[in-house]
């Protein structure tokens, strides 16, 4: 199966499932730079070096993993951190509120607005409180075409994360992705969950009231 999702200007996007639970690793690849930034090291240590090997068709420079970023603390997200940072020497990034249950330290705990940079493009950090304290949606906003938003599992194609029936979890996460993703990008962003297929905010955007009447 073919990981590219996006040619890009700047970057290409390459994405592969991992585990029994279809967590979805992404590889952003600098086209000039072949700086590599890795969104959720989730499982499968073999798979995702055979991602980062595919990532080096997508630049004419030698790629090098400049940045491993994680969205959340669940265990289900971090299977293979330890072991890629272990691999590769790359530092890491993770919301401030979960980085100290992460399996490696972080170098970078981020906070809402942070940019997250490597040579040739950068992400911007969006707190997403709720499914986790610190979870973390990884917005790349193409200068050419539509914003990628790298949403973990805090939004998903027909909801919002798993918030384990909790009325004030619930609310403040669906309150964050309706303030900070839907009232933010465009209709037209591309939203890559952390499981499963991707969607549009304009897809989403109709139900955000169903949402939150049904409460989950």
């Amino acid at each position: 199966m073919d990981s590219l999702l996006h040619d890009l200007p700047a970057l290409t996007i390459r994405s592969i499932p991992v585990s029994d639970m279809d967590n979805n690793v992404y590889l952003l690849t600098a086209k000039e730079s072949g700086a590599q930034l890795l969104i959720d090291a989730a499982d499968n240590l073999p798979a995702i070096q055979q991602l980062l090997a595919d990532g080096a068709a997508d630049t004419s420079v030698a790629p090098r993993l400049a940045l491993i970023a994680t969205t959340h603390q669940h265990w289900d997200h971090v299977r293979a951190l330890k072991e890629l940072v272990e691999a590769t020497g790359a530092p890491t990034a993770a919301g401030a509120d979960d980085a100290d249950a992460l399996p490696v330290p972080v170098d970078r705990r981020l906070g809402h607005g942070d940019k997250v940079a490597v040579e040739g493009f950068e992400l911007t950090a969006v707190h997403l409180r709720g499914h986790t304290p610190g979870s973390i949606a990884f917005v790349y906003q193409d200068p050419d075409g539509p914003a990628h938003i790298f949403s973990g599992d805090s939004l998903f194609p027909g909801g919002v994360g798993n918030t384990q029936k909790d009325p004030e979890r619930f609310n403040q996460l669906l309150s964050d992705v309706t303030e900070r993703l839907f009232g933010t990008y465009p209709d037209t962003a591309v939203v890559h969950p952390g499981h499963g297929k991707p969607t549009t905010l304009g897809t989403e955007r109709p139900h955000l009231a169903e949402w939150r009447a049904r409460g989950w």
